[in-house]
């Protein structure tokens, strides 16, 4: 595996999102140096955070799966999780709600869900549901530690055993393909395809082997902060201070001193001048290039992921609601080529809803909930769209359609703030997508941009424009990628696996 070069005493990381934060404790568990410099003056990076009126805002991710990563990120630094965050199973997962008035409630549990689909499709497709639920299980034990969580030096370093293993589980064929091989309900088979949204691409266009995201929320679980989504980086910062990593905030990275093929010193908006040993940088793909210099050999451009409008809004307290609801309109397939191939806002939208309160009240004021409503729409590239100018219409056909769909009142909603395709532009973000490069073929695995630039002895990447990918695990994954490539892998000590039910929530649990 290639390494960094040189000493590797002091290391700066640029940036302190999840993917900074990650890296910044594996490298202070592994004796370095570390100093992490962050624009903002809180950590999250795409885990971002706005307050309005008594409501806390998430503006990032709000699905948490695979919490062991966590675990292991804290553990990173002999740190326990338990001791800084509070993570609360969401049971169910998620309730999907279909055009034609039928429901149906995702549990990780083998048996409920078999349970829930024979009442909503029959004996068959529950058998059908257990085939495929051993099928992803196969499919993550396959991928997950030959792929998903190693670092690539090249294309040809994939060709291994794993390699041939996954492609005998049909790893490579058609994402819709294989959940359709092992149930036949439409609507059934979009609750194990619509993760392909996270990947960029559309089902009928997305390998199988990234079915592996389904295995993650509708096997392994999904989970929910107390505090928040805010409280998983502030709780990593706070490990990460502890382990005696100096975080700088309110400090932007202007430029990099090189020397031949290495960087010598980090430069500051401030015109600071901080020496190193070596840079993980987890800032966009265009920023990262502009800092070193460096001109991808790449045949084509790099494709973006589609984007998405997100609301916030807050209502009247709604008990009958679920954490997560999945509104499906009819028009699935004409959904990802509106956002996909025309570059338009979906006709007939299907949207994720999510009401954080229902884990943690604390989030709203007394009496009310808060909402979180996206809507997958085109990137800047493929649909340029005034959002400035549209963004608001839109936003109330969304919040219309969420109200005709609801099977209970939405009462008193407050549209409290929105999040368009121009705003995530503004933060640099390549088309306007917060969900960063597309999974295409292209852009898969060894084929997407590697986390070591060329002609660069001592820089690292990591973040979700490189391996392995975009969501909360990969990105946690690869600040561990970033930190081996400048150490060499290590044993990590790996907490032991919790069962699926209600954590400790001792006091200290709540993020400071």
């Amino acid at each position: 595996m290639r390494m960094t070069t040189g000493r590797s005493d002091h290391i700066v990381v640029v940036g302190a999102g999840l993917a900074g934060l990650s890296a910044a404790l594996h490298l202070a568990g592994r004796g370095r140096t570390v100093t992490l410099l962050e624009r903002d003056s809180v950590p999250g990076g795409r885990t971002g955070r706005v307050d309005v009126d008594g409501y806390r805002l998430d503006t990032g991710p709000t699905v948490l799966t695979m919490p062991h990563l966590v675990e292991e990120t804290f553990a990173a630094v002999g740190a326990r999780m338990d001791d800084r965050l509070s993570l609360v199973p969401v049971d169910p997962a998620y309730r999907a709600h279909f055009a034609d008035g039928r429901h149906l409630e995702v549990h990780s549990d083998a048996d409920r869900m078999a349970a829930a689909i024979t009442e909503f499709a029959g004996a068959g497709q529950a058998a059908g549901y257990r085939r495929l639920r051993a099928w992803l299980t196969r499919l993550y034990r396959a991928e997950f530690d030959s792929f998903v969580a190693a670092n690539f030096d090249s294309p040809l370093s994939a060709l291994r055993p794993s390699l041939a293993r996954l492609a005998a589980m049909g790893g490579f064929r058609r994402w819709d393909r294989a959940v359709a091989q092992h149930i036949d309900d439409p609507e059934l088979r979009r609750l194990f395809t619509f993760q392909s949204l996270y990947a960029g691409v559309a089902p009928s266009r997305a390998i199988a082997a990234y079915a592996v995201i389904a295995y993650m929320d509708t096997i392994a679980g999904v989970w929910f902060p107390r505090g928040g989504m805010r409280a998983l980086p502030d709780a990593l910062a706070a490990a990460a201070l502890d382990a005696g990593v100096e975080i700088r905030y309110d400090t932007a990275v202007t430029s990099l001193d090189r020397s031949g093929s290495r960087i010598r010193t980090v430069v500051t908006s401030s015109g600071e001048r901080i020496p190193c040993d070596a840079v993980v940088l987890t800032t966009e793909l265009s920023d990262t290039y502009r800092l070193t210099g460096h001109s991808p050999r790449r045949p084509l451009r790099p494709t973006a992921a589609p984007s998405a409008v997100v609301l916030h809004v807050g209502c009247e307290a709604m008990p009958r609601a679920a954490h997560h609801h999945l509104l499906f309109g009819r028009a699935w397939d004409e959904a990802f080529d509106d956002i996909i191939t025309r570059g338009s806002v979906m006709t007939d939208p299907s949207l994720l809803l999510t009401r954080p309160t229902a884990a943690d009240s604390s989030l709203a004021p007394p009496g009310r909930d808060l909402l979180y409503i996206l809507a997958p729409v085109p990137n800047l590239v493929r649909g340029p769209i005034n959002w400035d100018r549209f963004g608001p219409a839109y936003a109330e056909e969304i919040l219309t359609t969420v109200r005709d769909r609801l099977p209970f009142p939405l009462s008193d909603p407050r549209l409290l703030h929105i999040t368009t395709p121009a705003d995530w532009a503004r933060r640099g973000m390549l088309a306007g997508s917060p969900f960063a490069l597309a999974h295409t073929v292209a852009q898969t695995g060894p084929f997407r941009p590697a986390n070591m630039i060329r002609g660069l002895e001592n820089v690292v990447l990591a973040g979700g424009s490189t391996v392995p990918g975009v969501g909360i695990p990969p990105v946690l994954i690869s600040g561990r990628l970033a930190a081996d490539r400048v150490t060499g892998p290590i044993s990590s000590p790996r907490p032991a696996r919790r069962p699926a039910t209600a954590l400790p929530t001792p006091a200290a649990a709540i993020i400071r």
